[in-house]
């Protein structure tokens, strides 16, 4: 078994089968690795913000795996100025009018941006394909045409990081009950997550094609057990901070110097304004 897996393309015909779904943190080494890897992602935007280097953060996952709250911990600590979150639902009418890709290439990273999106172009491939939404023929080439799309936009220089989260049914139930019992988390549950449930072991065969059909050298499948949360968060968020600051010199940029002799005129203006006012 294995804490995770990072799949490269053909790698593993079942690799949710694979995973230690007893996988655990201890609290207090939680909460230090968080406050670090949130650490590093401040240093990694303001980084991005000079290099020009810009990322895409891919979540797919099961109901109630921990995706929202592993987003949470990045964006949390980032500004929004140069880092979008992109929460995908089913597509609208006007979205149906085009080729499924063509929204997300609407919510692509501009130049130092970061953007992450809470499910994706993978609908194509799982819930459409599962629910009827799409033909055969229609999912049956999109795993061809998501690695072509993947590979233009790493060609073009943006970081692509993919996270699977994967839980148990019995896990998934009480994480149901936990939600359907908290007024505050009840808004999270949905007709549509107790109709995916009765069809666990299609959406489990999808998603193993998938990572194993869509997983390339330059944007692998990084497939998680989650049946912890906290461990889940910590490994994702570290394999999210490795890949974007990969090759990127994170050490703070030093002051402008006219930026640095405005700043001292103020503070001396400021300091004689007082002198006269006392």
């Amino acid at each position: 078994m294995t804490r995770h897996q990072t799949h490269p393309h053909g790698s593993d015909h079942r690799p949710l089968s694979r995973l230690d779904m007893s996988l655990t943190i201890e609290k207090d080494a939680y909460e230090t690795r968080l406050k670090a890897q949130q650490r590093r992602f401040q240093e990694i935007q303001q980084a991005y913000l000079h290099t020009k280097d810009k990322a895409v953060i891919v979540f797919e996952g099961w109901d109630a795996a921990g995706k929202g709250g592993t987003i949470r911990r990045i964006s949390s600590v980032m500004d929004p100025r140069g880092f979008k979150v992109w929460p995908i639902a089913a597509p609208t009418a006007e979205d149906a009018k085009h080729h499924y890709l063509s929204r997300f290439w609407q919510r692509l990273p501009a130049d130092g941006e970061i953007c992450v999106f809470d499910r994706s172009w993978y609908g194509r491939v799982l819930v459409e394909r599962i629910e009827g939404f799409a033909e055969p023929s229609q999912w049956g080439r999109a795993y061809g045409e998501i690695v072509d799309f993947e590979r233009l936009l790493a060609d073009a220089g943006t970081r692509i990081v993919k996270i699977f989260l994967y839980i148990t049914p019995d896990e998934q139930l009480q994480r149901f009950e936990d939600r359907m019992n908290d007024p505050l988390k009840r808004w999270k549950l949905s007709y549509e997550d107790f109709r995916n449930r009765d069809k666990w072991h299609e959406y489990e065969d999808a998603a193993n094609e998938m990572i194993e059909r869509t997983s390339s050298t330059t944007a692998p499948w990084i497939v998680l057990p989650a049946n912890d949360k906290k461990y889940a968060r910590i490994e994702a968020l570290d394999a999210i901070a490795d890949r974007l600051s990969d090759g990127v010199d994170l050490s703070p940029r030093p002051a402008d110097p006219k930026l640095k002799a405005e700043y001292k005129q103020m503070v001396e203006a400021d300091r004689k304004a007082k002198k006269k006012d006392g």
